[in-house]
């Protein structure tokens, strides 16, 4: 059954409520947003587009890209964002596939007038996202018009939703957990405040002066808030922080508590719309049970296994699972418990080890601020276990010290061999820790 376009239905239930808030406060309301989008798909009928091709966006994060995202859909068009912090080679491969490269805002200058916006066909296309290429080189997922719908729905049942609900988007929106964010509101009709890239005050003054009810951080930029004051001596209008992009360490959940920050943890992947499950304030130690109408399984090895009507098409592999090559278990709720990567696994004299577990453990020292482990080939063990730790400004720490701090938690054999020091961690915009880099020596990064 064909849908009618997001934009369009927002547009007519209500035309003048916020769609978009930027970083400077401006508001763009719904029936802007949607006369934007209607321009943005003359001028891409215009130039040849039709049902079926791809539409590559290069351009900032602002109401030009959410016109000319919602402008290809409504014409059966999908689009393909490209990150503009890629080289050159980068950019120019992410948007081979498209038939057209968008660079400017798309706004009508002599074509014809807007055509009406045509139907969204559930199975189509709608957007091809390059995966953050964290364990190998990006590659592109088509996820549907669909797989959106049902990430939506299944995201408004986990986290409630309310019309006045504002979502703030500091995240890339070539990354999937950034596009979520604007389909959603889409789909709900409610607000987006939308942020370029993340920076920390003006992220904070947007929580309090755009009453943000919803975030989608990471954990370092959940504790780059907290230590510019979030929740300290304020009412806050915000219900759910949603932290995703790697595990939450109990002490920063800890200080997020404490300063009346609600934090919940999120587990998801490009393949999925970007959730698989979600906790809720109050459980952070765990990734949450999985969306309505997600299927979360244990393989024999471990694997966290996932299907559902979220998950692009082309991801499911013979036997009807997405294999997502991370490690977990589900707890007698059947919440969802990350311990890791497969590829990432160190075999240290026969046994396993995986660094998250131990990650955690150097998180547990106070004067940790972020922890990454991984294995280096070793003539005695195979694997040795080692690590690179930043620290807080004004704290202190010896490596030894260190050691001696997971001793006391862990099993001897994941105590890593060596820790050295470095000022940040290779990390993605979207917060995922680039573990291959750490291989490297510190002193290079």
């Amino acid at each position: 059954m064909d849908l009618d376009p997001w934009i369009l239905r927002a547009a007519a239930l209500r035309p003048h409520h916020a769609a978009v808030i930027d970083a400077a406060g401006a508001v763009t309301t719904y029936a802007e947003l949607h006369a934007a989008a209607c321009d943005a798909a003359a001028v891409l009928q215009g130039k040849g587009i039709e049902r079926g091709d791809r539409v590559a966006l290069a351009i900032p994060a602002g109401v030009s890209f959410l016109a000319a995202l919602h402008g290809a859909l409504a014409i059966g068009a999908a689009i393909v964002p490209v990150d503009l912090r890629s080289g050159a080679d980068e950019r120019a491969q992410q948007a081979a596939t498209a038939k057209l490269t968008v660079e400017q805002p798309l706004r009508r200058d002599g074509e014809p007038d807007a055509p009406p916006l045509d139907r969204l066909d559930p199975d189509a296309a709608a957007v091809i996202v390059h995966t953050s290429g964290t364990t190998a080189d990006p590659k592109p997922v088509e996820l549907t018009v669909g797989n959106w719908l049902w990430n939506g729905l299944g995201s408004a049942l986990a986290l409630g939703i309310d019309p006045d609900d504002r979502w703030l988007c500091t995240l890339p929106l070539s990354h999937v957990g950034g596009l979520a964010i604007l389909i959603r509101s889409a789909i709900y009709g409610t607000t987006v405040v939308l942020h370029e890239r993340f920076e920390t005050e003006p992220a904070l003054e947007a929580i309090e002066r755009d009453r943000v009810t919803l975030a989608s951080l990471v954990p370092t930029t959940l504790e780059r808030l907290l230590d510019a004051g979030l929740g300290i001596g304020g009412t806050l209008s915000l219900r759910v922080a949603l932290i995703g992009g790697g595990p939450l360490a109990p002490s920063l959940a800890a200080r997020a508590q404490e300063a009346g920050v609600p934090v919940a943890q999120t587990y998801g992947m490009t393949e999925t719309c970007s959730q698989v499950a979600t906790s809720l304030p109050g459980e952070p130690e765990t990734a949450g049970r999985p969306l309505v109408g997600q299927r979360v399984a244990i393989g024999g090895d471990g694997e966290i296994l996932v299907a559902g009507p979220t998950v692009a098409p082309g991801a499911l592999a013979a036997d009807g699972w997405l294999h997502t090559g991370d490690l977990g278990a589900l707890d007698a709720q059947g919440r969802l418990i990350v311990t890791g990567r497969k590829a990432d696994t160190i075999v240290t004299g026969g046994e396993n080890v995986a660094p998250a577990e131990v990650e955690a453990a150097l998180l547990a020292h106070p004067a940790v601020a972020d922890a990454g482990v991984h294995g280096r080939p070793d003539a005695r063990w195979g694997e040795a276990v080692v690590a690179t730790v930043v620290l807080h400004d004004g704290s202190h720490a010896e490596a030894e010290e260190l050691r001696a701090h997971v001793a006391s938690r862990l099993a001897r054999y994941k105590v890593p061999k060596e820790v050295a020091f470095a000022e940040h961690l290779p990390r993605t915009a979207s917060g995922k820790l680039l573990r291959r880099e750490l291989l490297r020596d510190p002193a290079t990064r």
